[in-house]
């Protein structure tokens, strides 16, 4: 089916700035609360939120096999289980009823009172009802850094990085929509030179910036996702920072892999855009070896060009770009991500999130975290306030924001914020 939505000379009805994250050509997906306490399911263009389930009641999808509630939920889960068909249908007549040159809802004033809302008069949710959180670590310059860091086998991978791609089940329950407060967590913290822990707030809080794939009802239990298929099940991406605990990670990471210092709260953007809507921006991905039959790709073009900006706010409101990064500096795609979280039989579902870990580039002003940024700590960063940071300070605020962009069109994603709290007090 043609991606009619993705036409670059498209222009809507709706004023749309040519710096906006969400032209027509974007047309994410996201849940929010209306001005009149209505939970809703919809899409964004310019500084609009767009009411489906009213678009729907007013007979603007009768043309597209959708159930009356579809957009009469809490969550996407159920339209995401629908797949690609319905998902394309949905964002071609979204664009056709916004295309400049459509009257039908453009002059009915009382239809678009109730489908057309200011952003920023809606309150956004998460998007998903998340039953399942894997996060990989996919960067191949992220990794290497952590290795050098605390010279894990003189500073080289692990022998089995570049045959799959590594992961962990993350707690699902924690995960936050972008703008929820952070609070500073506690855990068991070993001193350096010391034997025995000690137990309190995290001292080393840092970010990750991360993507993050929503998944449809892919397979059955016991049956594997082939890799060259993986993409039909993938509804789209959002941002991802899955907040960490170093201090803590540096002790209870021996010798099985993050627990309670990644769990605490992952924050994710609340709009969905969709892997069609990326596709003008598909490139190559990076050269693999050594690769066995079930994660080789038939494509080479199996990555996104999507730039990656991560700023610092602090409480005073000093604004600082602190990476500058790229989601196609990741050595292991989605795709072999999916099949390879399946080959053993595991089934994934509508809703399921799938981290891409850690993103960094070649460069130190591209890590992905102040881990690296900072080396550990060794190397403290100057903010334009002339305060630096190792960590995150109470009243930090971190803001991601990514977006791909070409010579006629722009694809973002929003932002992705959290602001760091005080450890509440235990006493």
């Amino acid at each position: 089916m043609k991606i009619k939505a993705n036409n670059p000379e498209l222009k809507s009805w709706l004023d749309v700035d040519k710096q906006s994250d969400f032209p027509i050509q974007n047309i994410p997906f996201g849940v929010f609360i209306t001005k009149d306490d209505i939970i809703t399911i919809g899409t964004r263009i310019g500084e609009y939120a767009i009411d489906l389930g009213a678009f729907h009641q007013l007979g603007y999808f009768d043309d597209v096999p959708l159930t009356d509630d579809m957009f009469m939920q809490d969550s996407l889960n159920d339209f995401i289980a629908d797949g690609r068909k319905t998902w394309r249908l949905v964002r071609n007549k979204i664009s056709e009823v916004f295309e400049i040159n459509n009257s039908k809802l453009k002059d009915n004033a009382k239809h678009k009172e109730v489908i057309i809302f200011d952003v920023n008069e809606v309150e956004m949710l998460l998007p998903i009802d998340i039953g399942d959180f894997t996060d990989f670590i996919s960067s191949k310059n992220h990794a290497q850094n952590v290795a050098k860091m605390f010279n894990l086998k003189n500073g080289t991978l692990e022998s089995n990085w570049h045959h799959m791609p590594l992961g962990f089940n993350e707690r699902a329950s924690s995960v936050v929509v972008s703008g929820t407060p952070i609070k500073r967590p506690y855990g068991q913290i070993l001193p350096e030179n010391a034997t025995t822990p000690v137990f309190g707030a995290s001292e080393k809080l840092d970010m990750e910036v991360e993507t993050a794939f929503i998944t449809t009802a892919a397979n059955h239990f016991g049956e594997p996702i082939p890799v060259n298929e993986a993409e039909e099940y993938i509804f789209g991406l959002v941002l991802l920072n899955d907040w960490s605990s170093r201090d803590v990670q540096r002790w209870e990471s021996k010798p099985l892999g993050p627990f309670s210092s990644k769990s605490f709260a992952s924050t994710v953007s609340p709009w969905i855009v969709t892997l069609d809507a990326l596709e003008p921006f598909r490139c190559e991905s990076p050269k693999q070896e050594t690769l066995l039959p079930y994660l080789q790709q038939e494509n080479t073009k199996n990555t996104f060009n999507i730039t990656l900006n991560t700023y610092l706010e602090t409480e005073n409101g000093d604004l600082n770009l602190i990476s500058a990064s790229n989601f196609k500096n990741i050595y292991w795609s989605m795709s072999q991500q999916l099949a390879h979280q399946t080959i053993n039989g595991c089934n994934v579902r509508a809703g399921d999130l799938f981290g891409s870990g850690t993103i960094s580039g070649a460069n130190i002003e591209s890590s992905g975290s102040l881990l690296e940024l900072s080396w550990n700590g060794e190397n403290p960063i100057t903010l334009n306030d002339k305060t630096q940071r190792t960590f995150l300070n109470d009243g930090d605020n971190v803001i991601l924001r990514g977006f791909c962009e070409n010579e006629k069109v722009r694809i973002g994603f929003g932002k992705c914020t959290g602001k760091i709290k005080p450890a509440i007090d235990l006493k």
